[in-house]
């Protein structure tokens, strides 16, 4: 898999990727796989980094050093990499530039560079994460901070918070807070501390298939769940958080606080016209075969594609192969036929030894990946599987193409 990154950035690809974080690396390997060798991925960062594993390194469950490895060992052999950053696309030329100052031509454009934290979403967010009792497993390096402070809390007010469905895996924000609680009542001292969990929907989560399961942990855990609820303002001097529910403001002042930031696609994808009014800043494809509505070269995966329901890593497994069949027609001068489901999964630690596994729809129904388990209740061996058994297979077969 090891590959070094170009010397000289090429003038034309055939597919170009921009994103070589799981999206664009495992696209990338699949389309190798396949036959497809003029593929020019673009990725600034020389670092690759296992995000789902945040979680656990938050919790004190995994090291940061378990979460990442170099750039250049995930990149495919068979692709050329580019270590830059978009400047803007032009898709009617069918050009990107790059903050280089080069310019790469392109016959298929595929974009997977994820999503970025929205700080002038919540006014004060950005400062506020800079104080030593706040933290999110949103941002890698802070990771091992939640760790610091979720060990040293034996009292006090604990706010955990939940965006909108523009926040990627959003149930991750959720796993932080029953890992937490899970440990400070092995301690004894989960009764000393007020934990408080906000969301902006009814529900605990807002699907239906999990929102049972979820409820019955919250009651064990004693968790003051409220609903209906953003995050308007945070002020970093009094700990303070302006909350909003339904329309009336509040004010709640806390001793520790997981923040999880609502998201917006890079700025690139609307100033280059690849947004919509519907598509709220990120990329407008048709969500079945992940196609752009208006630029048929221009192809979009992941968490920067305008799609519904909730983007995930599983969800993001089962739109990599949709998308390189889609190609591989297109290449062959035929119409794409391959359409994406909407499944997602989202994972949730409810304990420090057990898992919910909820697979859902867009519209929040059941999508189950097996019939013989039922995953969305509480287990041992999903936990064993997300923690141990999940990394492994991304860092060898997802990033692979073989999975």
């Amino acid at each position: 898999m090891a590959q070094r990154e170009t010397d000289t950035v090429p003038i034309h690809a055939q597919v170009l990727i921009v994103g070589g974080g799981n999206g664009g690396v495992s696209l990338a390997a699949r389309l190798n796989r396949q036959g497809v060798n003029d593929v020019v991925i673009v990725e600034p960062r020389v670092e690759h980094q296992y995000r789902p594993l945040l979680s656990y390194v938050g919790a004190g469950l995994a090291s940061i050093d378990a979460a990442r490895r170099p750039q250049e060992q995930a990149m495919p052999s068979g692709s050329r990499w580019v270590r830059d950053a978009v400047d803007r696309v032009d898709p009617g030329a069918s050009t990107v530039t790059l903050t280089g100052g080069a310019t790469i031509r392109y016959d298929q454009l595929v974009l997977a560079a994820g999503s970025r934290p929205d700080w002038d979403a919540i006014p004060g967010s950005a400062e506020a994460l800079l104080a030593e009792n706040a933290s999110t497993n949103y941002l890698f390096d802070l990771a091992p901070k939640t760790w610091r402070l979720v060990d040293g809390m034996r009292s006090g007010t604990a706010l955990f918070t939940m965006p909108d469905d523009t926040c990627p895996c959003a149930g991750a924000a959720q796993k932080i807070l029953y890992l937490a609680c899970d440990l400070w009542r092995s301690r004894g001292v989960l009764g000393d501390i007020r934990v408080v969990l906000t969301v902006p929907t009814p529900t605990v989560f807002g699907v239906p298939v999990v929102d049972d399961e979820l409820m019955r942990t919250i009651a064990e855990y004693g968790i003051e769940l409220r609903t209906n609820t953003t995050v308007r303002r945070l002020d970093r001097e009094t700990s303070t958080a302006t909350l909003a529910t339904d329309g009336a403001t509040s004010a709640l002042t806390y001793d520790l606080l997981h923040l999880t930031p609502p998201h917006a696609a890079p700025a690139w994808v609307e100033h280059s016209g690849l947004s919509s009014v519907n598509a709220g800043g990120f990329v407008d494809v048709d969500p079945g075969t992940l196609q752009h509505r208006r630029h048929p070269n221009v192809w979009a995966l992941g968490d920067i594609a305008a799609t519904p329901g909730s983007s995930s890593g599983g969800g993001l497994r089962k739109q990599t192969p949709v998308v390189a069949k889609n190609l591989r027609s297109v290449l062959a001068g035929k119409p794409p036929t391959q359409r994406a489901t909407g499944y997602t999964v989202s994972p949730f630690t409810v304990s420090r030894r057990t898992m919910v596994f909820a697979e859902f729809g867009p519209d929040g129904a059941p999508m189950p990946s097996t019939r013989l388990i039922e995953l969305r209740k509480e287990r041992r061996s999903t936990f064993l599987l997300d923690r141990h058994a999940l990394p492994w297979i991304y860092w060898h077969r997802i990033l692979r193409g073989k999975a």
